[in-house]
């Protein structure tokens, strides 16, 4: 295993992050695994090195962070691996039951951390931007639950760079907490982040810990269509909405076409891509089988020549934003 510091931050992560929105109960999605099937992959990435994990409140809402909380603390040192969870999407139907509030980003945390079983988050971070509050208010919530220490540090997840810049902004004038990390939908068939966001965190040190980095499944896909045949392709409909483009399957076919010359597979090329991109730290992989998480960590081994590269890149075109 490869690490690198997560942005100008302390933190030392894996450059491969485990996503635990895989793990959960069935009843969330259908395919969701339970926490018998989901022990042996958090068992088999910290025997890969991976030390970075990645969750959210509304993961099968609230099972998967105590699954996760569970595995990691009967199986890891967890002084030295880096535990992130979310919050934003509503956790029930009544008021103040989701958002960015700061009701909801301490109740939320305070959940949070009974269900993972810790006392403090080492990543804490809103999933969204959208919010009715002002972001003065999101930021100082944040910065509160650091001095309490019940959060180590924050991150942010899918907007726009003019909301990051106006949140690095606000936090560096007032002395708070400043984002550390934004997790981004990122890959090489939708690309648009490459446009302002990457180059502001680049600017500002915040680290890019890119989801989707595998569009869903489709750069993983050795079968004819890119979105049918498993459990998952079949029944996630958001999938559709993210990608529709009719240049996202000559992505895919040039990225096959490299495998194929290096002999590894489609994925390990697309996140050996992403690896290689300035400012990623670590893509959040999701596993539903155990060589998927063995083929990742192959990728950091991946050699892409300049011309691999540009063949994988060259068939793109511009997407509508997707995913904020």
């Amino acid at each position: 295993m490869k690490y690198t510091q997560l942005g100008r931050s302390g933190l030392e992560v894996s450059r491969i992050c485990l996503g635990c929105m895989t793990y959960g109960t069935p009843k969330w999605r259908p395919w969701i695994l339970d926490e018998v099937d989901a022990r042996p992959f958090y068992k088999k990435a910290l025997e890969l090195g991976i030390n970075f994990f990645d969750t959210a409140d509304m993961y099968s809402m609230g099972v998967s962070e105590e699954v996760t909380g569970r595995a990691l603390r009967e199986m890891a040192k967890m002084d030295e691996i880096v535990l992130a969870t979310k919050v934003h999407f509503p956790m029930g139907e009544g008021p103040n039951m989701g958002g960015i509030s700061r009701k909801h980003i301490v109740q939320a945390c305070e959940a949070s951390l009974r269900r993972l079983g810790v006392e403090t988050i080492d990543l804490y971070q809103i999933h969204r931007f959208k919010s009715r509050v002002p972001i003065e208010e999101t930021l100082a919530a944040l910065d509160h639950l650091v001095h309490q220490g019940k959060v180590r540090y924050i991150g942010a997840s899918s907007g726009y760079a003019w909301q990051m810049a106006r949140a690095l902004s606000i936090s560096e004038r007032r002395g708070w907490a400043r984002f550390i990390s934004m997790q981004n939908h990122y890959n090489l068939v939708y690309r648009e982040e490459e446009r302002e966001m990457i180059p502001l965190c680049l600017e500002e040190g915040v680290g890019v810990v890119p989801w989707s980095p595998l569009a869903r499944g489709r750069l993983a896909r050795t079968t004819p269509s890119p979105a049918e045949g498993t459990t998952r392709a079949d029944s996630d409909t958001y999938a559709v909405d993210l990608y529709d483009s009719p240049s996202d399957l000559k992505v895919i076919e040039a990225v096959r076409r490299v495998a194929t010359e290096l002999g590894v597979a489609p994925s390990e090329v697309a996140l050996a891509w992403l690896l290689k991109k300035p400012g990623v730290a670590a893509p959040i992989v999701g596993a539903t089988k155990i060589e998927h998480l063995e083929s990742a960590v192959r990728s950091l081994d991946v050699a892409l020549s300049d011309e691999h590269i540009r063949a994988v890149e060259e068939p793109y075109q511009p997407h509508p934003v997707r995913g904020h």
